[in-house]
């Protein structure tokens, strides 16, 4: 009796969740749809804002398209990134995935992959006539995400590494650094003079665990996270253990901030564009905030690049950048129909241009009319891409999504509490993925 109970409460909890999306998600009265048309509603979850980015880009193209078909409705609804997966994985589990929704790539995918919930990109892309609309590079480096395909749309196509404030090098007589020793110098100084040396948004964990990843590529090279899937190496070698040790040592330093678990992405955001901050490790994806002449007060001439610095004895490049293509967004395999076809075809072949011409966003789709204005920060991170000679992963991109929780919450105590040690840190994760 007491299990049939649970099965009731259960389906319950999951009917009430099903009613509440569809009540978030609603908006405006919906258009007028000729008699004996049937309505279809293209619902889109995402933890973009959505007047911002690609969201942004999205809801115009699916407003034009809606003027000319108003039995096409679409409806946004925004989740934060921490609730995100859980979010996702419950609407799975009920056979009620959104039309499109943002996801991480790698193993959290690969599950909804194998339970067929994902619609298979290049085979309706192709089918579309879409995948010359896509890079090429981006397409193969989402499929390197996963087994079995391309199961995502490449929104962003980014390089990671380090911005940093002219003015301030400028002020100190400070250069770009091309070791991590040098980096760590300019920070001590810096923090002597009463400047907070890097903005971090520990708040969203993430920003914590790229600075790991960023020290282990340089150590052991741009593939190191996928020789860690394979076997080949642990996460308790020597030089993951340092490359916890070095950030665990930059956050007990200050050179963080003082409470940067309480810090959120847009607050790091805005303390490097308002000068409060001389560096910050970030992916291009923030070009459209850097390019944001009321949000930037710095001013876009005044931001400068470099690549992730070298490590002593470390076998790791300065042409070796991560490379990703943001937090893609897939398909449901159930809701996908002709009609949800043809408003993908509708938006995905004008996605790459609008991007571009009004956000200065590079993209994983390619561009036929680029701006003769374009944005010198655009212009710099679009050689910058041409020149990576091999990509690396993010560091939790083949872990599942309990040694991703794992590695981001630990993250915050790592860089806030020095009797937590970098050993302890990846020893946890290590007998996570193991298991």
């Amino acid at each position: 009796m007491r299990s049939k109970r649970l099965f009731i409460a259960s389906r319950l909890a999951l009917a009430i969740l099903s009613l509440s999306v569809l009540h978030a998600c609603g908006g405006d009265k919906d258009p007028e749809v000729e008699p004996g048309a049937s309505p279809t509603t293209i619902f889109y979850l995402s933890s973009n804002k959505e007047n911002e980015g690609s969201a942004r880009i999205i809801g115009e193209l699916a407003q034009e398209y809606a003027a000319e078909h108003p039995e096409i409705r679409y409806k946004f609804e925004n989740v934060a990134e921490s609730d995100l997966n859980q979010r996702v994985q419950l609407l799975a589990a009920s056979n009620d995935l959104p039309t499109m929704f943002s996801y991480q790539s790698g193993k959290p995918l690969q599950d909804l992959i194998n339970s067929d919930a994902a619609l298979n990109v290049e085979e309706a892309f192709t089918e579309l006539g879409l995948m010359s609309t896509m890079n090429p590079a981006a397409a193969e480096l989402l499929k390197s995400y996963a087994d079995g395909g391309l199961f995502a749309i490449p929104l962003e196509l980014n390089i990671e590494g380090f911005w940093y404030n002219k003015a301030i090098f400028s002020e100190y007589g400070l250069s770009e650094p091309q070791t991590w020793k040098e980096m760590l110098d300019i920070a001590a100084e810096l923090k002597e003079h009463d400047i907070q040396p890097f903005s971090v948004a520990g708040k969203d964990k993430w920003p914590i665990t790229r600075l790991v990843n960023a020290y282990a590529i340089r150590m052991y090279g741009a593939d190191v996270m996928e020789r860690v899937d394979r076997g080949e190496i642990a996460l308790t070698s020597p030089g993951f253990v340092e490359a916890a040790q070095v950030v665990q040592n930059m956050g007990l330093s200050g050179y963080f901030g003082p409470r940067v678990n309480t810090i959120d992405m847009s607050t790091s955001v805005d303390m490097f564009l308002q000068g409060k901050a001389a560096m910050f490790y970030m992916g291009s994806w923030q070009l459209r905030a850097f390019n944001d002449e009321l949000r930037n007060q710095i001013g876009a001439d005044n931001i400068g690049f470099f690549s992730i610095p070298l490590v002593e004895g470390g076998s790791g490049t300065l042409d070796e950048y991560p490379v990703n293509a943001g937090l893609t967004t897939s398909f449901s395999k159930s809701a996908y129909t002709p009609e949800v076809g043809e408003w993908i075809k509708y938006v995905f072949e004008r996605y790459g241009d609008r991007a571009m011409n009004e956000l200065g966003m590079v993209t994983g789709f390619n561009v036929s009319d680029m701006p003769e204005n374009l944005p010198p920060l655009t212009k710099q991170i679009q050689q910058k891409i041409g020149e990576v000679t091999k990509g690396a992963l993010w560091f939790e991109a083949r872990f599942d999504t309990n040694a991703q929780l794992m590695a981001w919450n630990n993250a915050q105590l790592l860089v806030t509490n020095d009797d937590y040690s970098p050993l302890d840190y990846m020893t946890a994760l290590q007998n996570e993925i193991s298991n």
